[in-house]
């Protein structure tokens, strides 16, 4: 495949109740992109959220320009994989940012991602919090011990070739997006490390970018109980099946 960098980058942005964060997140995009020169687009999923996050949105889109935020929401919260197979639809750029909304993922890393793919010619860009000066800020202990944890195990069973499974700041040339979504069966927490996993049985090939990660700023984390057992419980399947 031609060295080919991102000649319009879309970024999917899945949301649910994230009204405080989102204009934050928005204005950070445009202002990296801007000051990078880079053309986008920002997809926002919004999955039915009570809290008035489709307003701002709208707000937002009036704003920005209906060419630069795309708001195209579901009635419910149905998975994240499924957010992202929503959003691509709509997506035109050949490159596609995943990120979350609420303000964990710095906005000024992705011109780094974008550098790093053309680089060495990526696939995918994963953000890392495991390597280089990359690192957590803001979790307590319990939350260290499980994302490395989780981490690790994955590292152990699966060999995936990268250092940051079940992070989900990455960039991806579209194509390559579209192919592994195909693959990919997992919901929630799980499935980041699937689409690392598959991407490495597929062939692509993989940079990474150390990236520091900052616990959200407003509202609940959405990472409970019922998650870390779905994250061991689709190692596992993993682990059989690949």
């Amino acid at each position: 495949m031609a060295a080919r960098g991102p000649e319009r980058v879309s970024v999917l942005l899945p949301t649910y109740n994230e009204r405080d964060n989102l204009p934050l997140v928005v204005w950070l995009l445009a202002r990296t992109f801007s000051d990078s020169g880079i053309d986008f687009e920002i997809i926002i999923i919004d999955d039915g959220s009570p809290d008035g996050t489709q307003e701002v949105a709208q707000q937002l889109e009036k704003i920005y320009g209906s060419d630069k935020i795309l708001l195209r929401p579901r009635a419910k919260k149905l998975g994240l994989g499924t957010a992202y197979i929503h959003g691509m639809k709509f997506a035109t750029g050949n490159f596609i940012v995943i990120m979350d909304a609420d303000l964990s993922h710095h906005p000024k890393f992705i011109p780094e991602f974008i550098r790093k793919q053309k680089e060495g010619n990526f696939d995918i860009v994963s953000g890392t919090r495991y390597k280089g000066n990359g690192g957590v800020y803001g979790w307590d202990l319990k939350r260290k011990l499980i994302s490395r944890g989780a981490n690790f195990l994955t590292q152990v069973l699966l060999r995936p070739g990268a250092s940051d499974l079940t992070g989900s700041f990455r960039l991806y040339r579209k194509e390559v997006l579209q192919k592994l979504m195909e693959k990919c069966v997992s919901k929630g927490y799980v499935f980041q490390m699937e689409m690392i996993v598959r991407a490495r049985q597929m062939g692509f090939t993989i940079g990474e970018v150390p990236i520091s990660f900052v616990d959200r700023v407003y509202g609940e984390s959405k990472l409970g109980g019922n998650e870390i057992v779905s994250f061991l419980k689709g190692l596992l399947t993993l682990f059989a099946t690949t």
